[in-house]
């Protein structure tokens, strides 16, 4: 594996009116196909260990419930966590990892202890059941099928489950350490949201800069138009004029002649 990986800088996400965020962007871990066959093998775990194994005096059942329920779990929580701790997030998605890896081993165990077939690379079986569960990740897809399988049926069902679970896991984790590789935690993120609003701010003061002194260019040039056309008495200042003076001088004449008038 190679570390020279160049970084880069976050991906800020920013508020409607522009702020910038820390949070990354959120996952939606119940569209994540890994969450969904979690989901699958939790519920599937519950039917096999209160159809197959002892409901008192043995341990594996809640071992393998716990199991199932951990793996489901913490996708979800690490999941949620990542939008403002990627550490978390992989701390989590890890816990997930070995959660599903210890419920795939207590399947096999079943298996063996029983004398029944492993079909994972071993049997003909094993590719229609591998195709149907890369094809199928909800629940309701299956549940038809377990009141007419037997316990190396689902069992192995499980061990496929599992098998798919972990590979999409595995990749899903190493495109998540990339990220933190190059992109960092929440404290570069938070530091890079600071400089991004700093930055938007002095876009925005430049800006307005800008449309002020366009808006001088705009006033100079109209009041070059207005002394090149003539308009009578611009003096060149806006609200200036001579008929003001004009006016005013009839207005005194006006009150000498009706003061005539009157007398």
């Amino acid at each position: 594996m190679s570390d020279s990986s160049p970084t880069k800088q976050p991906n800020i996400q920013h508020y409607a009116d522009g702020t910038a965020s820390v949070m990354r962007k959120a996952v939606v871990y119940t569209e994540l196909r890994f969450y969904q066959r979690s989901d699958v093998l939790y519920q599937l775990t519950q039917v096999f260990c209160q159809r197959y194994l002892p409901h008192y005096g043995d341990r594996t059942v809640d071992q393998m419930v716990q199991a199932a329920r951990s793996t489901k779990q913490n996708i979800a929580e690490g999941s949620t966590d990542g939008q403002t701790s990627t550490e978390t997030e992989l701390k989590l998605l890890g816990i997930a990892r070995g959660s599903n890896q210890e419920l795939l081993q207590d399947y096999l165990d079943y298996l063996k202890r029983k004398g029944l077939a492993e079909w994972f690379g071993k049997s003909e079986r094993f590719e229609p059941l591998h195709r149907f569960c890369q094809a199928h990740t909800q629940w309701e897809d299956y549940l038809p099928l377990t009141a007419r399988m037997n316990d190396e049926e689902l069992a192995n069902m499980a061990v496929c489950l599992c098998h798919q679970v972990d590979k999409a896991m595995a990749k899903y984790i190493e495109r998540k350490d990339r990220e933190f590789t190059m992109e960092g935690g929440i404290r570069e993120r938070m530091t890079a949201a600071r400089l991004g609003q700093r930055e938007t701010q002095r876009q925005i003061i430049d800006r307005q800069a800008a449309e002020i002194a366009a808006l001088r260019k705009e006033i100079d040039r109209l009041k070059d138009l207005l002394k090149k056309a003539g308009y009578p008495g611009f003096s060149g200042e806006l609200g200036e004029s001579g008929d003001s003076g004009k006016s005013g001088k009839s207005g005194k004449s006006g009150e000498t002649g009706n003061s005539g008038i009157s007398r």
